[in-house]
């Protein structure tokens, strides 16, 4: 979508030496370029204060700008050579507080302004990390940090900070710089009929009048309050009269996700943005940066996203960042071309990534029957699920339980309420061995309550849930998180203290088992009681999945994993000899893993579907011919 004619990588010292040389022009740079070990500002020294936030005079974007120092003419140089881009790394190094690992290692990055960037790499090599530098969150780094003087920059944390009380409040912040400019326009042109305005006041206040009105046309500030109540209602912010104290951590997200794209700065830092977002809300997000003119550089696991609005994806591995331009889909391949040519293509990442790129290219039709071919492949996924040995596999291994029967899970006439709200009215549908059914609908629609009465831990007001006799079902959802032992460490509490964790018929080493997980080296002994709320749902995600069971049910289960683990997960769960529901935002898992789809369409109805999710929204959109977002409708609750 976006022009990717943006993105430098700065490789050599004579590159800023010699200004007629300047910058290699993006064209030019090989996709698997590695960041340059040559220091380019002289000798490093400890930045103070100097992260990539906002200069004087700029709008406030969560930093400040970064140090002055007495500069020599190489220096001078530099300035020079950088001042037209949007943001400039030069050197940027970043370790541990305990100096037990450099996460970023002599980054040298340089974009222009407009560049849409997406951001991947493994949990913990310092994705995060950049963003809260360039942020002027993190302060403490080597190197060279530093926006264009002047840029306004808008930065979404992962767990972002609520000022005021009401959600309102919150967002009526956001539009106080336009709202000025509004009263400013709207006095102006009221002084146009003093009678004693002079001619010389006249003309001055008409040129006035015509840059505030080149402004307000330009920020779509005419209709303000329509533009403030499309965004709250696409991205599914709670009512302006709600107290922040009581939002969940996914509705003050939203909350501080919608403040920050109304307040129109000039780059925008996204970290995991799609979290806790619903599918149709995603799908107005890559519209909105679709159009936004400015600069994103975004971290996200959504690949469709990556897809969708990235210009380059920059990859960090081991402190390094190695540019790919163009989008997911061209990452995919150029990234399987680097581990041919490392002679690692052998290796099971290496091959997941060499399937994966495989289905994406796969036309739409195709991919749809692929889901639905594994209908049919139940016997052959069971015989294939029994591998003696797991020693040196790769990515994540799902032991199947029992075979199961015809019978898995029959829902009929299900009625479920909340409050005075029905969530679920009349609902029937059917499992079948070997199904994989993505459970969609917008946040507040009644999925985890849906998830709930599957698992036993509600009942539903009316209608009947039927579990077929060989079924044994693994869960892994929120409301399991107290499961885990806090004062264990990640090791003891998934592995129980074994060197070896027995997985079906076949054992693997523990510490390769955590591995496919996300947990390497010291983060195994790790105690649970100090996991973030990603690391906990991974660490439960590893104790249930090696349980056995021919049933498992997922609860946003791409939440807080990186697209590596993700994929891993994608492999396990495509070659696993059971059924499965998964919950999901993600349209790039549903597409590749789903045989129905089951989705709320609001007003308390929901709709089962046999295939994946483009087919179920290509369908959706024939049967209801309804392309707009509108918030969560309920039916009424009456008495059954």
């Amino acid at each position: 979508m976006f022009s990717s004619q943006i993105l430098v990588f700065v490789l050599a010292t004579s590159a800023l030496l010699h200004p007629a040389q300047s910058f290699a022009p993006p064209s030019l740079l090989s996709a698997s370029s590695k960041a340059s070990s040559l220091v380019l500002n002289g000798k490093k020294s400890k930045r103070k204060g100097g992260g990539g936030g906002y200069s004087g005079g700029g709008k406030k974007g969560g930093g400040q700008q970064p140090r002055q120092e007495k500069q020599s003419v190489q220096d001078q140089r530099f300035d020079a050579a950088t001042r037209q881009f949007m943001f400039t790394l030069s050197g940027l190094s970043k370790m541990l507080p305990d100096k037990s690992k450099k996460i970023l290692d002599n980054i040298h990055l340089s974009f222009y302004p407009g560049a849409k960037i997406g951001i991947v790499g493994l949990n913990g090599s310092g994705k995060s990390t950049l963003l809260k530098i360039m942020a002027g969150v993190d302060t403490e780094y080597d190197g060279l940090a530093r926006p264009l003087p002047g840029a306004s920059i808008g930065y979404l944390a992962q767990e972002p900070v609520l000022e005021f009380p009401t959600v309102q409040e919150n967002i009526d912040e956001a539009m106080k710089s336009s709202q000025a400019v509004l009263d400013e326009y709207n006095e102006k042109s009221m002084k146009l009929a003093d009678p004693d305005i002079t001619d010389d006041e006249m003309t001055q206040i008409m040129e006035d009048i015509e840059k505030l009105n080149d402004q307000i046309e330009a920020g779509d500030m005419w209709e303000l309050d329509r533009v403030v109540s499309r965004a709250m209602d696409s991205l599914r912010v709670p009512p302006g009269d709600a107290l922040v104290e009581n939002l969940s951590g996914g509705e003050k997200r939203r909350t501080a996700l919608c403040r920050l794209l109304l307040e129109n700065h000039d780059m925008l830092l996204l970290d995991e943005p799609t979290n806790h977002l619903d599918a149709e809300s995603i799908q107005w997000l890559e519209t909105y940066l679709d159009k936004f003119k400015g600069t994103v550089v975004c971290i996200t696991h959504d690949r469709y996203f990556l897809n969708n609005c990235a210009g380059w994806i920059l990859e960090l591995d081991r402190g390094k960042g190695y540019p790919h331009e163009g989008n997911y889909e061209t990452f995919l391949d150029m990234k399987n071309k680097r581990l041919e040519e490392e002679k690692k293509a052998e290796t099971a990442a290496a091959k997941a990534v060499a399937n994966e790129l495989e289905w994406i290219r796969t036309n739409p039709k195709a991919k749809g029957n692929k889901s639905k071919a594994r209908l049919n492949r139940y016997d052959e996924l069971l015989l294939a699920a029994a591998p003696t040995e797991l020693r040196n596999a790769g990515q994540i291994y799902i032991p199947p339980g029992p075979r199961l029967g015809n019978e898995v899970i029959e829902v009929t006439n299900l009625k479920k309420s909340f409050g005075d709200r029905l969530l679920i009215d009349d609902l029937s549908f059917s499992l079948p061995p070997a199904g994989i059914v993505g459970v969609v609908g917008p946040n507040g629609a009644g999925k985890s309550t849906l998830i709930k009465m599957l698992t036993g831990l509600e009942e539903p007001d009316s209608g009947t849930i039927k579990v077929g006799d060989t079924v044994k079902m693994v869960s892994v959802g929120q409301e399991r998180m107290d499961e885990l032992d806090s004062s264990k460490t990640v090791f003891d509490e998934i592995s129980e203290g074994l060197d070896e964790i027995e997985l079906g018929t076949s054992s693997i080493m523990s510490r390769a088992y955590l591995s496919w997980f996300g947990f390497k080296g010291q983060s195994q002994q790790s105690k649970v009681g100090n996991l973030s709320g990603g690391e906990r749902n991974r660490a439960q995600l590893a104790k249930l999945m090696k349980a056995g069971g021919n049933l498992i049910i997922l609860d946003e289960p791409s939440n807080d994993l990186d697209v590596e683990v993700l994929r891993s997960l994608e492999e396990g769960l495509l070659n696993f000899a059971g059924s499965a529901f998964v919950v999901s935002h993600d349209r790039y898992m549903l597409d590749r893993l789903c045989t129905h789809i089951l989705a709320c369409e609001g007003d308390s109805k929901w709709h089962y579907f046999p295939g994946n999710y483009a087919e179920y929204e290509e369908d959706r959109m024939k049967r209801l011919g309804e392309s707009s977002i509108k918030r969560i409708t309920y039916a009424p609750l009456v008495n059954s």
